[in-house]
């Protein structure tokens, strides 16, 4: 969802500090509540901010399904101006959140990864049709990219709540291995949500992906962890996502 996000992004259109392994957000040294995450279906409308106007671009329907050993995440996007959906699927393991499998299809590109010893798979660029076979090996464990903005929801958030989130990203027009994604800031406030005042944790991100130049802004209700809103700042594009109720 994460590169999905970027590209669409696109369309519409630093240095990172070094931190030992240790110190990095993995699975392997994971605070996240597990109890947190469960199965659930939700729909988010897509919106881009011009001066004062507000036009609907798209939706974006998210499925969890949590079992046993494994939680499957499949994300659907809807924009009005495409005629095909764009699909992402991710697959991770229930106790670390280590990831599984990674799909991601759209009008641009196909991606498939399949996370073991190594990480094997393939690119295929619909522009030029060319396909390039993935075989990648990392030495430190990593979260998949499109899992972290659900991964935020079930961390422990408090007042001046920050951290650093180790990812795997592919992507050969940018970064590809291991990266950084990055909470700046957590605080607690409330927002108006279906005309209910809402107790909520703000939480700031940005991460490598975008070389740490879109800003991402989730309002997540203290109380169900559920995202209610998620605000974009892309190089001065502003765009806004909103759960549907």
């Amino acid at each position: 969802m994460k590169n999905t996000l970027y590209i669409l992004l696109f369309i519409f259109g630093s240095s990172a500090l070094v931190f030992s392994q240790d110190t990095l957000l993995s699975p392997s040294n994971n605070t996240a509540n597990k109890k947190l995450i469960s199965s659930e279906t939700s729909e988010m409308s897509w919106f881009m901010l011009q001066d004062t106007l507000k036009i609907q671009i798209g939706s974006i329907q998210t499925q969890i399904q949590n079992e046993k050993e494994k939680t499957y995440i499949i994300t659907t996007v809807n924009m009005k101006q495409s005629p095909t959906k764009w699909i992402d699927s991710t697959i991770v393991e229930n106790q670390s959140f280590k990831p599984i499998y990674h799909s991601s299809f759209n009008q641009q590109r196909d991606i498939v990864l399949e996370f073991g010893e190594k990480i094997t798979g393939y690119y295929l660029d619909k522009q030029t049709n060319t396909k390039t076979q993935i075989s990648e090996k990392t030495d430190k464990p990593f979260f998949d990219s499109n899992f972290y903005p659900q991964l935020i929801r079930l961390l422990p958030l408090e007042n001046g709540y920050s951290n650093t989130i180790s990812i795997f990203d592919y992507n050969p027009n940018s970064n590809i291995g291991v990266i950084t994604a990055t909470i700046k800031n957590t605080e607690e406030t409330s927002i108006n949500f279906n005309g209910k005042k809402t107790q909520v944790w703000k939480v700031e991100t940005t991460d490598d992906i975008s070389n740490n130049t879109a800003i991402m802004v989730y309002f997540i209700d203290k109380s169900t962890r559920k995202i209610l809103k998620q605000e974009i700042d892309f190089g001065g594009r502003k765009m806004l996502m909103e759960l549907v109720e």
